[in-house]
């Protein structure tokens, strides 16, 4: 009787990737400096569009003050959105729902944080002058600014997740199947897979 037996050798399994290098301290704090940079140059821009409305509402057309400043401010908060989506976040992750919301929320706090300090100097303490509301205009901003800077980079741009996962497209390496290890033969040697078996008298 004669039989035809084909052996297929089961490869080894491949051993896992090793894990990326965590980035160097120097590096992340060079990082987080540039993205402070371009924060200000965007902030910057915004802060100039708050002014100018704000002094053309107040000075100019003689509004409220607080009208003035809380329009002011939400002019400046739509430049802003602008500016942080399409340059100073964006390599994070794209525009989302959950993004947009996140910014109007966070920015409509920041908001109220400014008018409530443009309050207390303007009405509380009778900084009402030309230079004096300005200057409180300005001290304003710059904390409420903080407080977006910590917020903004934390929850609203976050990074994307893929992408600092580094995948290709085949998911997460903790989510693939290993090799099945090979099978032993009763005779104590490497499995056998006969194919096209026949036999002849």
């Amino acid at each position: 009787m004669t039989v035809n037996v084909s052996e297929e050798r089961v490869a080894a399994p491949a051993p896992a990737p090793a894990p990326a290098p965590a980035p160097a301290p120097g590096l992340a704090v060079k990082r987080v400096v540039l993205e402070a940079v371009n924060f200000a140059l965007v902030g910057g821009s915004g802060v100039a569009v708050n002014f100018l409305v704000f002094n053309v509402l107040l000075h100019g057309l003689h509004r409220d003050a607080m009208v003035a400043t809380v329009l002011a401010s939400l002019v400046a908060m739509g430049t802003n959105y602008l500016g942080f989506r399409y340059f100073t976040y964006r390599d994070r992750a794209s525009r989302t729902r959950r993004q947009v919301a996140l910014f109007f929320v966070f920015s409509a706090i920041g908001v109220a944080m400014e008018s409530g300090l443009f309050y207390a100097g303007y009405r509380g303490l009778g900084l009402d002058g030309p230079l004096e509301s300005n200057a409180v205009k300005a001290l304003s901003i710059l904390l409420a600014s903080a407080f977006r800077f910590l917020v903004y980079r934390t929850w609203v741009f976050q990074h994307d997740a893929h992408r600092a996962r580094g995948g290709d497209g085949a998911g997460p390496t903790s989510a693939r199947r290993p090799p099945a290890a090979p099978l032993a033969s009763p005779s104590g040697g490497p499995s056998c897979v006969r194919s096209g078996g026949s036999a002849s008298p």
